[in-house]
């Protein structure tokens, strides 16, 4: 397993950080190189399905995760379970203040092919991460400035 965790700091109250990331297919508004969609209703509580196409034009890889753990305003679990991203996914929202709150993300991915997966993870780790910090930044501004 391959654990990453990044956290961003927020000036918004825990709830509308919450509402914001739990908006499934507004992440496709902030998140890197990525479109998101609920694939049953919105994509709400245990058991709720979602699916995130990543990459450019056509290529790329489905990401398909189940909700295993949903407790609003503040954690949300996600199993992955698509052919190239497997593992665990959590969106933890802390409360800081009245109006402030941080947003953590995390990941324990199992990665494909043995070795050669993490070979190629090692790689490509450093790219993944900064996209992803960049991606947390723009939503935690666009939660400020009231867009999302």
């Amino acid at each position: 397993m391959e654990h990453i965790e990044l956290e961003v700091a927020i000036q918004a109250p825990a709830q509308k950080v919450w509402d914001a990331i739990t908006n499934w297919q507004a992440q496709s508004d902030w998140m890197l190189g990525t479109k998101v969609w609920p694939v049953d209703g919105d994509g709400t509580g245990v058991g709720g399905k979602i699916e995130a196409f990543t990459g450019i034009w056509r290529i790329g890889f489905l990401d398909t995760m189940e909700i295993t753990s949903w407790e609003p305003p503040k954690r949300c679990d996600v199993n992955h379970t698509g052919r190239v991203v497997r593992g665990t996914g959590t969106f933890e929202v802390v409360s800081t203040g009245d109006s402030t709150s941080k947003f953590i993300w995390s990941e324990d991915l199992d990665l494909p092919l043995g070795i050669l997966g993490k070979v190629g993870f090692f790689f490509v780790k450093p790219g993944f991460v900064f996209g992803v910090r960049k991606s947390l930044e723009k939503f935690a501004k666009q939660v400020e400035q009231g867009k999302l």
